[in-house]
């Protein structure tokens, strides 16, 4: 049975309560009751456990929500007419994204919560459109043959480890990086 669309308000509230949760995580860690999320976000615990039944159903509709606002924005900046640019600006986000989101994803992953499970579909979808990206800066000389969409993830998962744990300016390790795939 096909899943009925949620109506304007559930889906405001819905969309409320990941937003708050996503920073009460960020902020002051994942043992923040649900409750107080809810009084936060303005509703009523019942309707945060109507679209999340468990604090696990949560994290991952967070993680859900973030990656899939991060595919719509890839999808858009592939319409653009100067690919180098559109590319770059999509690592920027996701850089800027991963720096202010790292303490909610080391909460999630200490926490046993798999995060690769929880966005199985889309992380591909998210994969396929950066490489799609990928493939016209790299035809426009913007990126340097060769580099791969697997390079570019990996890339910046260390330089992201390599900031954390050398106490290097992370603005220093991603001009490093930007750099470096530049064609």
């Amino acid at each position: 049975m096909p899943k009925r669309a949620l109506r304007a308000d559930a889906k405001r509230n819905r969309e409320r309560v990941l937003d708050v949760a996503q920073q009460v995580f960020a902020a002051e860690g994942i043992a923040v009751p649900i409750d107080e999320i809810a009084r936060r976000a303005g509703v009523g615990i019942g309707t945060v456990y109507r679209h999340f039944p468990t604090k696990e159903a949560l994290f991952a509709a967070i993680v859900h929500d973030k990656l899939e606002r991060l595919v719509e924005h890839i999808a858009s900046a592939a319409n653009e007419r100067d690919a180098g640019a559109a590319f770059f600006a999509v690592l920027d986000r996701m850089i800027a994204d991963g720096a202010h989101k790292k303490d909610l994803v080391d909460a999630l992953v200490g926490a046993g919560i798999d995060l690769r499970a929880q966005g199985k579909d889309v992380s591909a979808r998210l994969h396929k459109a950066l490489a799609g990206l990928l493939r016209r800066a790299q035809a426009a000389n913007a990126v340097r043959a060769g580099i791969t969409v697997d390079d570019v993830l990996a890339l910046l998962a260390a330089t992201f480890h390599a900031a954390s744990r050398s106490g290097s300016s992370p603005a220093r390790l991603f001009a490093v990086l930007r750099d470096g795939l530049r064609g």
